[in-house]
């Protein structure tokens, strides 16, 4: 709860129903801007337009709507929280404000000392569901990792289809650079493709390059053993015949070591 032991507010702007649902400060200003209980709200709200408007086919096309409408209108400090542009929000989108405001009372509002039932199925479900990072998506019940990009979501959602039923919209933007912005031009890409494989010529290419690359070290390798091996042959009979020693031709071990052991020392 927010009132401590001297009946101070210990949440400032924070939290709603005393101290039962909390939110950070997204603009970090506990004084002005938006404040952790106006997100606590915008989420109640739109929790009720999906109850009325995305429960039934598990699409929800009015909540999206909303949603684009309000990111467009309200999402900044000064329009955020404003009731005459939160229903003009609702014009647009085709949502009955009135409706959502029975619901967001009904399910135990935000001002008493009391429990939300909305709120509450939503903590109980980030329990369960091991939720620690927000916001987090889910496509299929599972959680997508890492970043909240545009691209990351339409490939998890493109890849969560079972096979031969991924929409056509799937494949015609899948390598590009704006999956976003080509799903809204129903298919045409305008940035430019992504590829993230390489053309057969070009992987032709590679390997016969390291093939090549490594042959030739081989061979290099090969070469300086040789060369190594001999230079060890010669510096161990440098070093164990006697030097002062003359075969019968006046010749000197020395000089067979001299020159390479062309000539053999056996006769």
């Amino acid at each position: 709860h927010c009132q401590g032991s001297d009946g101070q507010n210990m949440c400032y702007s924070l939290c709603t129903n005393n101290g039962r649902y909390c939110a950070t400060d997204p603009d970090n200003d506990l004084e002005k801007g938006i404040s952790g209980a106006d997100v606590v709200k915008e989420s109640l709200r739109r929790l009720c337009i999906w109850k009325h408007y995305g429960d039934v086919d598990g699409v929800g096309a009015i909540w999206w709507d909303y949603v684009i409408e309000f990111m467009a209108r309200c999402n900044n400090p000064d329009y955020f929280m404003n009731e005459e542009c939160v229903k003009d929000v609702y014009k647009h989108s085709k949502v009955d404000g009135a409706a959502i405001d029975r619901c967001m009372n009904d399910s135990g509002g935000l001002t008493s000392d009391t429990t939300n039932a909305f709120l509450e199925l939503e903590i109980t479900s980030q329990t369960e569901r091991g939720v620690v990072v927000l916001p987090t998506a889910f496509v299929n019940t599972a959680a997508i990792r890492g970043a909240l990009t545009v691209n990351n979501v339409f490939d998890a959602i493109c890849a969560g289809f079972a096979e031969g039923t991924t929409p056509k919209i799937c494949r015609q933007c899948q390598n590009c650079g704006d999956p976003g912005q080509c799903a809204t031009s129903k298919g045409v890409c305008k940035t430019g493709s992504m590829s993230g494989g390489v053309s057969k010529a070009t992987f032709l290419f590679s390997i016969v390059a390291i093939i090549g690359i490594f042959g030739g070290a081989y061979v290099w390798q090969n070469k300086k053993n040789k060369e190594d091996m001999r230079d060890q042959v010669r510096g161990i009979l440098a070093e164990y015949m006697p030097l002062e020693d003359q075969d019968e031709n006046g010749g000197s071990p020395m000089d067979f070591a001299k020159q390479g052991g062309t000539t053999s020392l056996i006769s």
